[in-house]
């Protein structure tokens, strides 16, 4: 056993936690749903998501453990009321009315990469605790804030390709684009 006490609000981070939880439900599904749309669109895509959709997937199961080890109850109507967001924000006008935008994939990745930008600030604040909770393991701590680095640096590349295949096949589907007058040097 541990020397420190376990001085965490319980209260608090359970509402913390279960919001987290449901941002991490989204992120499941919004990367199984990229992986699945893009895999014929663009395989590469669909490829380099699905490693991440799998971690994020075990994210949340490592999320759930440590709220089993807090004794923080999982409140079912947060993640039910975030799937439902999720899929109104479907809704949204995306350019197209009938087919996919191209704009699709890169807003996609976009707030799959807030997602996991929000993971890593959960991690950290778990990894801050940890410091004072002997409930909290820092060490998993460390590996699942590692791996929320690696899933970033892995969704800005693919977002970075993104906005040049978006914009470019937006212009004009060759990918030749005319210099604007006045921009030649």
């Amino acid at each position: 056993m541990d020397d420190r006490p376990n001085l965490t609000d319980t209260d608090l981070l359970g509402i913390y936690l279960n919001d987290h939880l449901a941002g991490a439900t989204l992120g499941v599904d919004r990367a199984r749903l990229l992986a699945d749309a893009e895999s014929e669109r663009d395989p590469e895509l669909a490829h380099a998501v699905r490693p991440i959709r799998d971690e994020i997937a075990e994210d949340r199961a490592d999320l759930l453990k440590i709220m089993r080890g807090l004794d923080v109850p999982v409140r079912r109507y947060k993640i039910v009321a975030g799937r439902l967001a999720e899929r109104a924000g479907r809704l949204k006008t995306n350019g197209r009315l009938v087919r996919r935008s191209p704009l699709t994939p890169m807003v996609e990745v976009e707030l799959l990469r807030l997602g996991v930008e929000g993971k890593a600030a959960a991690w950290r604040t778990l990894r801050r605790l940890a410091d004072a909770d002997d409930r909290l393991d820092p060490v998993h701590l460390d590996d699942l804030l590692e791996r929320a680095r690696r899933q970033l640096d892995t969704l800005e590349r693919l977002r970075l390709r993104q906005v040049t295949t978006t914009f470019r096949q937006a212009d004009d589907p060759s990918g030749v684009r005319p210099v604007p007058q006045g921009a030649r040097s």
